[in-house]
């Protein structure tokens, strides 16, 4: 059983930390879907796309497996992991723009930088950047 100094010992995540590690999860999650999605779609394309929407897909995939391997260190405060975050997501951005070009998701890419900006947001945003990233 624990005595009251290791518990009181023991940091706790602030809820903020919780909120951005869960946004970054879902971000990540939902991209990689969504890479999927647009990867498969290369059936439905132009013969002269089909590369382009191939290359696009696997590339939204590995950046939203990449985004979660970046959350538990989000969650520690790693100033490292908010800038790489920070460079997945802008990357990600940019595939999207690609992705409404070529595919006809134009609806889910919209959610999905949404839900990009919003976890931009929340790891940039001074209450959150003062929570876990002072030190």
């Amino acid at each position: 059983m624990e005595s009251e100094t290791q518990r009181s010992a023991t940091p706790t995540r602030p809820v903020i930390v919780i909120i951005v590690v869960v946004l970054v999860v879902v971000s990540g999650l939902s991209n990689a879907l969504l890479g999927l999605a647009v990867l498969l779609s290369r059936y439905q394309v132009p013969d002269a796309d089909v590369l382009a929407v191939s290359l696009v897909g696997a590339a939204v995939i590995l950046f939203g497996l990449l985004t979660i391997a970046v959350a538990a260190a989000i969650g520690r405060g790693s100033r490292l992991a908010r800038l790489l975050l920070t460079i997945y997501v802008g990357i990600q951005l940019v595939l999207h723009v690609i992705t409404a070009l070529t595919t006809t998701w134009d609806w889910a890419v919209l959610v999905q930088s949404v839900l990009e900006l919003l976890v931009l947001a929340a790891v940039w945003a001074p209450p959150a950047s003062r929570r876990f990233f002072a030190g």
